[in-house]
């Protein structure tokens, strides 16, 4: 159905350079106080794309999200401890 994306952030030095990063992937967020682009590219040619992007004159460094690898699903095994702190006095 949907492709499976990868995301990378990509400290860069000029800001306005940045937006041709758009041709290598979709940009979601660009920081311009910060100077990195949050990105994301297909999987299946992640490692490819970011050689081309690494030899850029404005990249810096760049680094993988691991959003997707975080556990989003929570479990509530550990008891409340809210009624053992209660009120005062």
């Amino acid at each position: 159905m949907f492709a499976e994306r990868t995301g990378y952030i990509i400290w860069v030095s000029d800001v306005k350079a940045a937006r041709n990063l758009e041709k290598y992937g979709t940009v979601h967020y660009i920081s311009r106080k910060m100077h990195y682009v949050v990105m994301y590219v297909n999987a299946e040619r992640a490692e490819d794309t970011m050689k081309n992007v690494r030899r850029l004159s404005y990249v810096r460094k760049i680094e993988r999200s691991y959003r997707n690898e975080i556990k989003t699903e929570y479990s509530k095994d550990v008891p409340d401890k809210t009624s053992f702190y209660g009120g005062i006095g």
